[in-house]
């Protein structure tokens, strides 16, 4: 899958971005709960291992800027079982000094079209509740709260922060999809 919005484009991810996406990463997690993760916590082999798991459904999706990767994305699968396995789990990163910029929305709603095609009907996501431009990015994009889990997330200074749950559910087949 290759699109062009703008002056960006989304594609599928590669093995040889893995050690892009984990810098990336590492950069975004040293600003104290932008992340769960710490920086030494994220291992390039990591980021490799899950863009081959997710190369066959193709949700690893990458976005370029004049050949430079500024955000990426995936949907990864909740469980094996059955009665969920219509449920996906977002984890997207729009990199440091590309935000505000229309990229997330782009690569938001690449995965939901590929969502929709492959016949996911669920997609749930966590960000923190006080990431009030993460928040606003996903309700655009049909995103709804589920719920706040209250100091879920401890920083080293001993401080709490809230996450918030969030679910976008595809539309009915007989139905168009808006993005």
């Amino acid at each position: 899958m290759s699109s062009v919005v703008a002056d960006l484009t989304i594609r599928r991810a590669r093995e040889s971005d893995a050690e892009i996406l984990c810098n990336a990463e590492r950069e975004i997690a040293r600003t104290p709960g932008r992340l769960i993760s710490v920086p030494d916590e994220l291992q390039i082999s990591n980021f490799a291992a899950k863009i081959r798991d997710l190369h066959a459904a193709g949700t690893y999706l990458i976005a370029e800027r004049d050949g430079v990767i500024v955000a990426h994305a995936f949907l990864d699968f909740v469980s094996t079982l059955s009665r969920i396995k219509h449920v996906r789990c977002l984890n997207m990163v729009v990199h440091t000094g590309h935000a505000g910029q229309g990229i997330g929305t782009a690569l938001l709603r690449a995965l939901q079209s590929i969502a929709t095609q492959a016949g996911v009907e669920r997609i749930e996501l966590r960000v923190r509740a006080k990431n009030v431009a993460a928040v606003n990015l996903y309700k655009k994009c049909g995103f709804e709260e589920e719920c706040t889990s209250l100091r879920r997330i401890k920083l080293e200074d001993g401080t709490y922060l809230d996450d918030m749950s969030m679910v976008w559910f595809a539309p009915p087949k007989n139905e168009p999809v808006s993005l």
